[in-house]
C-alpha cells in the first residue's frame, strides 16, 4: 500500500472535470491537483513552451510527494508526455491514449471526430493513437478555442454556446462521425450543449473516465493503491486565484474545496 497522493495538473481548472473521475474510480485516494490558471490556456502556445511549463507542474506536484502525476491536460498530454515520462522518475499518465482507445472500440462506422485546442489537434496524437488502434478509422479533427472561455465564464448551455458549438461542429457531422472525443478537459462542461448540436445518435467520448481507470489498474497491480477507509483529503493550488476555481469546483466536484495560490515559477 502507498499512501501518498495522486498528483494532477490541467493548464488551469478545466482539470477538475478528469478530478472529479479520479474520486469516483479511486475514491479512497488522496489527491493533489494544481491548476495552472495564471498561464492558462496552453493551447494556443507552442511546444517548448507546453512542455516547459508542464516540467513546472511536475516539480511542483513532486514537492507535494505525489506517488503518480496525471496530465489532465489534453494540450500537454499530446505535446509533452513522452518528455515527462522520460525526465521523471514518477509513473505519468496522459488522457489521449485512453480516450483514442475508447473511441475505437465505440465507433461503429469508423469515423471519429476529435474537438480540442489548437495546439492538440497541431500535435496529431489522437489522430496517431487512433490508426495505432484501427488503421481503417476516418480522423477528423476540429479546434474549438471559444469553448475554453464560454466555460469558465459558465456559458455552457445557453445560446452563445449553442451557436458557437453548431459552428464549430457543422464539418464533423458533414462528415458522418458517429463519435466524438471531447479533446480538452474543459469541454465536458459543455457537454449537454455538445450533445444537443450533434444528436443523441453520435456518443461523447471523456477520456477522463478511461484514464482514471488506468491509473487505478496500475497502482493495483503494483501495490500503490491506498486501501485505507478513512476519508481521504485532499489538496487544490493554483497559481493565479480567480473565482472560477470556485464555481467550476463546485459544478465537476459537487462539493467546495478552497485552493491556495502558489508561484509556479519557483518550480
Amino acid at each position: 500500500m502507498d499512501v501518498r497522493p495522486i498528483g494532477i495538473f490541467d493548464s488551469g481548472v478545466g482539470g477538475l472535470t478528469v478530478t472529479g473521475r479520479v474520486m469516483q474510480v479511486m475514491e479512497n485516494e488522496k489527491i493533489v491537483y494544481f491548476g495552472d490558471t495564471a498561464r492558462v490556456p496552453y493551447g494556443s502556445k507552442g511546444k517548448d513552451t507546453i512542455t516547459r511549463f508542464s516540467c513546472q507542474d511536475v516539480r511542483f506536484l513532486l514537492s507535494q510527494d505525489v506517488k503518480a502525476v496525471i496530465v489532465a491536460c489534453n494540450t500537454a498530454s499530446s505535446n509533452s508526455l513522452d518528455y515527462l515520462k522520460s525526465t521523471f522518475d514518477v509513473p505519468v499518465f496522459g488522457v489521449v491514449e485512453p480516450g483514442a482507445a475508447e473511441a475505437s472500440k465505440i465507433t461503429k462506422n469508423k469515423k471519429i471526430g476529435i474537438i480540442a485546442t489548437e495546439a492538440t489537434i497541431r500535435s496529431g496524437a489522437y489522430e496517431k493513437e487512433i490508426k495505432k488502434a484501427d488503421s481503417s478509422i476516418e480522423v477528423f479533427s476540429k479546434a474549438c478555442p471559444l469553448f475554453v472561455p464560454l466555460a469558465e465564464e459558465g456559458w455552457c448551455n445557453n445560446e452563445i454556446a449553442r451557436l458557437t458549438a453548431e459552428k464549430y461542429l457543422a464539418p464533423l457531422l458533414e462528415k458522418g462521425v458517429d463519435t466524438v472525443i471531447l479533446g480538452c478537459t474543459h469541454y465536458p462542461l459543455l457537454r449537454s450543449c455538445i450533445q444537443s448540436v450533434v444528436g443523441e445518435n453520435v456518443v461523447l467520448v471523456d477520456p477522463a473516465y478511461e484514464t482514471a481507470v488506468r491509473v487505478r489498474e496500475y497502482l493495483n497491480k503494483n501495490g500503490m493503491l491506498r486501501e485505507e477507509n478513512t476519508k481521504a483529503e485532499h489538496k487544490f493550488f493554483v497559481s493565479d486565484t480567480t473565482n472560477m476555481f470556485d464555481r467550476i469546483c463546485s459544478e465537476a466536484l459537487k462539493e467546495n474545496y478552497q485552493a491556495t495560490e502558489i508561484n509556479i515559477e519557483e518550480y
